[in-house]
């Protein structure tokens, strides 16, 4: 049976979503972050005869994500996505739930992004060169923006993004400087009080190969681990991977993003 979640259903909801912190880390994030009475995010849960949760799907404006570990209603978690008419949706998650329910769809997506997803619980020691590595503060998101322009798709907005972000916890970022360059960063995203997601890990081209970014994603990993919560990453390929499973990142399965 499917029905809206609200405030009441907060521990109940919680408590099933924590049992996967790092699969989980976006809904946990969200959960905690807007609760179940926001203008922008509603949560929905499949509940079994007995009463037992078995499946959470939350929208948070046009995104969708849907989490169930074992056997749940597909087909109203389905009706719930199709009902939604707006052109620009998404509906992410672990591939072989999200695969179950894009097969009910009515609407199919009309494109589909498949990533690695890995999560790290402990560091492996690695030989790391001696670098200073600062942790960002509200006066280098200038020029951490500008670092990650030269690097990724990123736009100037980002700042204020940053800036939100960090100011309630959500995110964080390390980073090496050659004099006041950034030359190397790291930061996290959708941090909650279980788990943080890494992100946006580059190293500006003449300064590969010595060893940056593998020290500050460890500094990182310290950090985080040290507070009692999981690291978790995407990334696209397995060459990608391999920086990251040296430090001590395994594979969790495959996460899919849905574009509609």
């Amino acid at each position: 049976m499917i029905k809206k979640l609200t405030e009441s259903n907060r521990e109940e909801c919680l408590k099933f979503v924590k049992t996967k912190p790092a699969e989980n880390l976006f809904l946990i994030g969200d959960i905690e972050a807007f609760g179940f009475d926001s203008d922008v995010q509603e949560l929905w849960g499949d509940f079994s005869d007995d009463g037992q949760l078995r499946a959470v799907l939350l929208r948070y404006q046009d995104n969708y994500i849907v989490y169930a570990p074992k056997e749940f209603d597909i087909d109203s978690i389905a009706e719930i996505i199709d009902a939604d008419s707006r052109p620009n949706k998404m509906l992410s998650g672990i591939s072989s739930i999200v695969e179950q329910v894009v097969e009910k769809l009515s609407r199919k997506p009309v494109e589909t992004r498949n990533l690695f997803y890995a999560k790290c619980e402990e560091l492996r020691q690695l030989d790391v060169p001696n670098i200073e590595i600062e942790l960002v503060q509200l006066d280098d998101i200038p020029r951490l923006v500008e670092h990650q322009k030269q690097i990724f798709d990123t736009r100037a907005e980002r700042a204020e993004s940053i800036k939100r972000n960090m100011e309630i916890g959500a995110e964080r970022g390390y980073f090496i400087a050659d004099g006041d360059r950034i030359v190397s960063s790291a930061m996290t995203s959708a941090e909650n009080s279980v788990s943080a997601m890494v992100v946006a890990v580059g190293t500006l081209p003449g300064y590969e190969k010595r060893g940056y970014a593998s020290a500050i994603m460890t500094r990182l990993c310290q950090d985080l681990l040290r507070e009692g919560k999981f690291l978790c990453l995407f990334y696209d390929n397995p060459a990608a991977g391999t920086i990251y499973k040296r430090i001590g990142f395994v594979d969790i399965g495959m996460w899919d993003m849905n574009k509609f």
